[in-house]
């Protein structure tokens, strides 16, 4: 079995705009809203591994439409959920994640094809609706951030 790598990246897309941002629904834990995240892969850095899963996961190509992808520098550790554990080599409970913030002109709509469903919800909405603290938290910080 190939576990996964218990060090990744969380990508929050917002609308500078509209002051929203993307929240996207598990396909494995309906009940389970998050902004975009996954695994840094062998050889890969945070911020490859940024533009790929918003690429993966949203089919948005950063470079190529030249948006904005701001690497805060911040990492956190958390303890991995455990309905998640089993994906993770034995004994591995933590992780570590570097944060990102993906700042868009206007709301796109994804093609989505790891999560179920979308929703372009206010900052205190998706901060609210997220199980994850450290989700929670990067979403409450982006005022912090916003300098654009």
């Amino acid at each position: 079995m190939q576990y996964k790598n218990p060090e990744s990246v969380l990508v929050v897309i917002f609308c500078s705009s509209t002051q929203r941002c993307l929240m996207l629904q598990r396909q494995d834990d309906a009940n389970f809203w998050q902004s975009v995240t996954g695994s840094l892969e062998l050889g890969e850095t945070p911020y490859q591994a940024a533009l790929r899963e918003v690429n993966e996961e949203t089919s948005i190509d950063i470079k190529k439409d030249n948006y904005l992808l701001i690497d805060t520098k911040q990492i956190v550790e958390f303890e991995i959920f455990p309905q998640f554990k089993h994906r993770y080599a034995p004994n591995v409970i933590t992780n570590r994640e570097h944060w990102f913030y993906l700042s868009l002109p206007h709301e796109i709509t994804p093609i989505l094809t790891e999560h179920l469903d979308y929703q372009w919800l206010s900052y205190d909405k998706a901060a609210e609706i997220t199980a994850s603290w450290n989700n929670r938290q990067a979403i409450e910080s982006i005022n912090d951030i916003h300098c654009i």
